[in-house]
């Protein structure tokens, strides 16, 4: 198992929300700045904790069902109607 996966598999509820709100606010809860790669890390803990955590809904960059929103309306053909003229 490779380090990051066990360091994942350790994170308790507590700690996962702690990295996430120091991701959202770019600072440490004692108030250091996180460093570029300190987010990065950050955020790759919380979302591999959330896939392996959290149901698809609530995690991190979750969009919900994609449509197109022509496909929910029918457009209307203005350029050939359809009148039947005999």
């Amino acid at each position: 198992m490779s380090s990051f996966a066990h360091l994942i598999s350790n994170i308790t509820q507590d700690v996962y929300e702690s990295l996430k709100l120091a991701v959202e606010i770019g600072k440490w809860p004692d108030g250091r700045k996180l460093t570029q790669e300190q987010k990065e890390l950050s955020l790759q803990a919380v979302i591999a904790w959330e896939l392996k955590n959290l149901p698809e809904e609530e995690r991190t960059g979750y969009m919900g069902p994609q449509e197109c929103s022509s496909k929910s309306e029918p457009i209307p053909n203005i350029l050939f109607k359809s009148n039947s003229v005999h």
